[in-house]
């Protein structure tokens, strides 16, 4: 017969037992709508999306879809022998290795000059430095089509110095520069924000000991806030480089990927082969850019992470 402290803690187990259970379902009760919509919204569209990208799909095949044919690779393969396509991931290649390192510069500026330089009105300054994030894109585009016209305002201000401005978005050479403009214009209040975070969150002991030692603020910010700073660089580097490596809206409200496709991205020929009809062509498409969006994360991860 068992004894009565083995009964109790039986019950005691059950008990544990049965509200580890009531909490379990409780959270799968919370967690329903989520999943309910992710599955809906998300997973199904993908599969979806990757099925048809190993088919002959084209839109007048969307009332018959079960009459494709099933081609396998030949779309991926078809992508990187497509002049339009190579020309679009050199382009989004530019984006990346130009936007990225640009926008985080003039954010990490910004940042210093508001923790260490700028003391009084330093939150209106904040939300003005911001403030390009949250302003409608399409209102902004159409302020910089008509400012770097042959006739805009730029070439105005040109004019006033002595200087013929050219045609800035239909230039194959001066496109793209624009472009990556608007693009840093647009993010670079987010890299200020979260540097304005990190810098915050250095200690001050730190640097007043640094200080005591004789060493000067380019020193400091050299041995001392840039390190400290790694985990902020590595979150605003990736961010950076997952939107311009998605970067649509510039590209498609400035110039429509012209002039001669020479400010064209990955994702707008995504949207451009969507358009045409080629549905299969599309889908492979953004499964290639999906796929360099996760590599290129995962490299930053890897290499900022073993110096942080």
């Amino acid at each position: 017969m068992a004894s009565v402290p083995s009964l109790v803690a039986g019950m005691a187990r059950a008990r544990r037992a049965r509200g580890e259970r009531t909490h379990s379902v409780t959270a799968w009760l919370f967690l329903t709508p989520f999943m309910a919509v992710f599955v809906v919204f998300t997973l199904i569209p993908v599969i979806a999306s990757l099925s048809m990208s190993l088919t002959d799909m084209r839109s007048t095949d969307l009332r018959n879809p079960f009459s494709v044919d099933f081609v396998g690779l030949e779309n991926y393969l078809a992508l990187f022998v497509d002049p339009t396509f190579q020309r679009s991931l050199l382009n989004t290649l530019v984006f990346v290795v130009v936007g990225v390192p640009a926008t985080m510069l003039v954010g990490f500026v910004l940042a210093v000059v508001l923790d260490s330089v700028i003391r009084r009105g330093r939150n209106v300054f904040r939300a003005l430095f911001y403030a390009p994030v949250v302003t409608n894109v399409v209102s902004v585009a159409l302020i910089w089509q008509y400012a770097f016209n042959s006739q805009g305002t730029v070439n105005e201000v040109l004019a006033t110095i002595g200087f013929a401005g050219p045609n800035w978005l239909g230039d194959t050479n001066l496109a793209m520069p624009v472009v990556i403009l608007l693009g840093v214009w647009r993010n670079f209040g987010t890299a200020m924000l979260l540097f304005l975070a990190g810098l915050q969150a250095v200690p001050d002991d730190v640097r007043e000991a640094a200080s005591l030692d004789g060493a000067g603020p380019i020193r400091r910010l050299i041995s001392i806030t840039l390190p400290l700073l790694m985990p902020t660089t590595l979150l605003v580097s990736v961010l950076l480089s997952v939107f311009y490596l998605q970067v649509f809206d510039e590209p498609y409200l400035l110039t429509n990927g012209g002039p001669l496709g020479s400010t064209r991205s990955l994702a707008l020929y995504t949207y451009d082969q969507f358009g045409f009809g080629n549905i299969s062509t599309s889908s492979a498409a953004s499964f290639v850019l999906l796929v360099i969006v996760v590599v290129v994360s995962l490299v930053q991860f890897r290499m900022l992470r073993s110096r942080t």
